[in-house]
């Protein structure tokens, strides 16, 4: 049996994988893969000022063309039972132009019925 300690960072590590999948290009293109992380009710701010739907974001994500980026910072805490933060920046470097683009990300993670989903997830740009 996991001590709590040994719970939360099993926790952690969990909506950290979750997080790095989401940003994998091949993954995101995945329509099954990405709903499965993603909760009925999901909304997002997007650093582009846009409001996202879950049905818009899964939309969007199958046709995207994306240049994975480099998560720095990461952290992630419990701030109520079954519900965790995570914050970090990403770090992007455009394959075709090489500017880069670093934005601030928090995302909102629920335990629903055992299975841990994305609720709400905010991207800020930041120079």
């Amino acid at each position: 049996m996991k001590t709590e300690d040994e719970e939360a960072e099993s926790i952690i590590e969990l909506v950290r994988t979750c997080e790095e999948k989401l940003l994998e290009p091949k993954f995101r293109k995945d329509r099954e893969r990405v709903s499965g992380l993603l909760a009925e009710d999901f909304t997002e701010f997007g650093a582009s000022g846009r409001i996202w739907s879950r049905e818009q974001i899964l939309d969007l994500l199958e046709t995207e063309e994306f240049d994975a980026p480099r998560i720095e910072g990461f952290a992630c805490r419990q701030i109520s039972p079954g519900v965790m933060l995570a914050t970090y920046c990403t770090v992007r470097a455009s394959s075709v132009t090489g500017d880069r683009t670093v934005a601030l990300r928090s995302s909102i993670w629920t335990n629903e019925s055992g299975e841990w989903r994305m609720r709400f997830h905010q991207g800020t740009k930041t120079a």
